[in-house]
């Protein structure tokens, strides 16, 4: 589907919604006038107002909507012009979206942004329901999201940051995953030297943290698989975190133990044992069938079994992942899954929703995938079984090609939050990212962001790991 854009340069702002309203229309942007299917969104300023147009035409069919305002140079307000021109145009050939005309992966910055400058959530749902037509059932998850987001702020002090540990090392490589991981059955010789190379970068952020007085508040090891690393390896890491970093005012400590086949009791309480109190078991699926066709070299019983070795080795903080729309799953497997995940009681459930993510296999072979209408289906189920739990959304975040535009939301129980997951979410405070693959973004005073990147492969991190200093060394310069 051709998208046009003519009198303006806001191509990210239109190109998103266009992806989000038309996700199964491939996107191609062109720079001139086309005939045939596709989109123009026009924008042109006059002395006192600024117009907006969009013109949409899809097999055979072709609707126009407009919308004007006065002139100004708030950037926002005139994206918001553009995105609900287009919006507008685009419901006279489709029916309305759950998010409505938002296209950002994060809805509920808006409402957090509303309720810390003083709304409430009747006022935030108006905002949501009358700016950005987001559905009754969006709006409450994201309100309540942002509610749970005003009490995570409160925990937090002047000169607090977080820390993620990113370990870019996996078992094997989902069907459905595109981060930046290495399977270790071939590329085994590089876990001792990648952990070298991240030691060196704990020492020097150690020393960094101290020399600027910043406090961790959370710490967060992801990856890939941190598990992946034997129980000595990991008890080198987690010592290594011990030694340089001052852990007198951590809240919270998670390590995503993710793959149950990773995980053994005896390295469950190693890392119980090396201060960790939040771990992450994720099955995605308890189907053995629909793990076989994604890749997952584990079974159901193993997550259970997983489970209970990490209550046994005294974790009381524990997430379960579930993922709905994967191949050959229906919405009776995801509801039998949701149930076997549900008798654990674990403290928090993450339901994701499937994203077609350029880089997983599954874009390229999409068999067998469940409908958005299914999808739709496994998501309200989730939503009604978790609230009958006694479980609250607390954090949510969208992204591209995700089957229905739907959504990835954290649930928990009262009191069990997940701390960083909300503040690297909602970009509260400063994140510093260590390892491979790590975004570190430094809060800015003015509410900017700067970002500096780790570099993704494990190779590439061991070759420049001096360069990873010099950049640390420059972004706490900017941590005022």
């Amino acid at each position: 589907m051709k998208l046009y854009l003519r009198g303006h340069e806001d191509r990210y702002a239109v190109e998103q919604l266009q992806l989000a309203l038309f996700p199964e229309e491939t996107m191609e942007p062109v720079d001139a006038p086309f005939s045939g299917d596709g989109a123009v969104s026009a924008l042109s300023r006059g002395k006192v107002f600024l117009t907006a147009t969009a013109k949409i035409t899809l097999h055979g069919k072709t609707a126009f909507a407009m919308r004007r305002m006065k002139r100004t140079d708030d950037v926002p307000a005139v994206r918001r012009l553009l995105q609900n021109t287009y919006y507008e145009a685009a419901m006279q050939l489709r029916q309305p979206p759950e998010w409505g005309s938002l296209s950002g992966v994060r809805p509920s910055k808006l409402t957090t942004r509303h309720l810390l400058a003083g709304g409430n959530a009747e006022s935030a749902d108006r905002l949501m329901q009358e700016l950005y037509h987001v559905s009754p059932e969006r709006r409450r998850l994201c309100i309540e999201a942002s509610l749970a987001t005003v009490e995570a702020a409160k925990r937090l002090r002047e000169n607090d940051v977080s820390v993620y540990i990113g370990i870019p090392f996996c078992p094997t490589r989902c069907a459905y995953c595109s981060f930046v991981s290495v399977g270790v059955e071939r590329l085994q010789g590089e876990l001792p030297p990648f952990l070298d190379a991240l030691e060196r970068e704990i020492a020097h952020v150690g020393k960094l943290l101290q020399q600027s007085g910043k406090r961790v508040r959370t710490l967060y090891m992801g990856g890939g698989t941190p598990t992946t690393l034997s129980t000595s390896q990991m008890q080198r890491l987690m010592d290594a975190i011990a030694a340089h970093f001052d852990l007198t005012d951590l809240i919270e400590y998670t390590v995503e133990g993710g793959r149950p086949d990773t995980l053994s009791f005896t390295k469950l309480k190693a890392i119980r044992q090396g201060g960790c109190d939040r771990m992450s078991i994720n099955p995605q699926t308890m189907n053995d069938a629909v793990l076989e066709c994604i890749g997952r070299c584990h079974t159901g019983a193993q997550t259970v079994q997983a489970f209970h070795d990490a209550v046994r080795a005294g974790f009381e903080g524990i997430n379960m992942d579930l993922i709905a729309g994967l191949p050959t799953d229906t919405p009776e497997s995801f509801a039998a899954s949701l149930e076997q995940v549900l008798a654990l009681q674990p403290t928090n459930v993450t339901v994701h929703t499937l994203a077609l993510k350029k880089g997983a296999d599954l874009f390229f072979d999409r068999l067998r995938l469940p409908t958005a209408d299914e999808v739709r289906d496994m998501l309200q189920t989730s939503e009604h079984r978790l609230r009958e739990e006694g479980y609250a959304p607390y954090y949510l975040y969208r992204q591209k090609y995700m089957s229905g535009s739907f959504e990835n939301v954290g649930w928990c129980k009262p009191g069990f939050a997940g701390l960083y997951n909300i503040y690297m979410m909602e970009e509260l405070h400063s994140i510093i990212s260590l390892g491979g693959g790590g975004m570190t973004k430094i809060n800015l005073p003015d509410g900017k962001l700067e970002r500096f990147h780790n570099p993704k492969f494990p190779q590439q991190y061991i070759e420049r790991i001096d360069d990873v200093l010099r950049q640390k060394d420059e972004a706490f310069r900017l941590l005022k």
